[in-house]
């Protein structure tokens, strides 16, 4: 199982419009932050976590030729606009994709997105096809098994474990608080990814403390920082944290 990291940034991408501080001004590759999204393949899938409004540059940059389905983790914007360019894929593969969410995100994408196709191909018509899937347990694409867990964001939003085999990532970019329960599921994973805006406190996201508290509890074999503002110098919040505990940034690639 690979993880691909197509974007790690905040709602607002990095650098952000109209910004001079040094972090958007940097050259420093891992201060080019798009808006959050991870692919995952395997030998048989290819998985898109959230869509968001950079998919179409993600997709040519990294060269993304399939996904097989797409995963939400929430209907806000910075991770449901690119949808429409699921299209594209629709094309190149011939199929219809199916989109996984919790029934409230699935509810919101339906409404937003209220022009998808969910049948067969219209002649003239280019809008995405998908086949809208309400989960609330797990579920499997290809070999890869998929949890939702749900945790407190604005409302609830949900983070998920991703298995193949003995395998466990944890993904878990928007969250400000996680239950005990919650923390105990997901002892030893083998990668967990989570939330990290800032140092300071967000009524909807974990500190960069919040962060390293919850990792250091979890106690996965690795870890790594995601969806971080222009407060966070890469290379600096790096340094700053303990060992086993990293920063992601986009293009990285963990082969798990």
């Amino acid at each position: 199982m690979k993880i691909l990291f197509l974007g790690t940034g905040t709602s607002t991408g990095i650098p952000v419009i109209g910004c001079d501080c040094n972090v958007c001004r940097s050259t420093d590759p891992g201060n080019k932050r798009l808006r959050t999204s991870i692919y995952i393949s395997s030998n048989q899938a290819r998985i898109l976590v959230d869509a968001s409004p950079d998919l179409r540059q993600q997709a040519l940059l990294y060269g993304l030729r399939r996904v097989d389905a797409v995963v939400f983790t929430h209907a806000h914007a910075d991770h449901i606009f690119g949808f429409d360019d699921i299209r594209r894929f629709n094309t190149i593969q011939g199929t219809i994709i199916p989109a996984y969410g919790m029934p409230e995100t699935i509810h919101d994408l339906k409404r937003i997105f209220n022009y998808v196709d969910t049948g067969s191909d219209k002649k003239g018509s280019y809008r995405p096809r998908i086949n809208f899937v309400e989960i609330r347990e797990c579920f499997s694409i290809g070999d890869i098994k998929v949890c939702p867990v749900p945790v407190q964001h604005h409302g609830m939003t949900a983070g998920y474990v991703f298995e193949q085999g003995a395998l466990r990532v944890g993904y878990f970019p928007d969250c400000l608080k996680m239950g005990d329960d919650t923390v105990a599921h997901l002892q030893g994973l083998d990668v967990m990814i989570l939330d990290a805006l800032r140092h300071r406190p967000h009524l909807t996201h974990m500190t960069v403390e919040e962060s390293v508290g919850l990792l250091k509890r979890i106690k996965a074999k690795k870890s790594l920082l995601i969806h971080m503002c222009h407060d966070l110098d890469h290379a600096e919040l790096e340094r700053s944290l303990p060992e086993g505990i990293g920063v992601s940034y986009d293009g990285l690639e963990l082969d798990v």
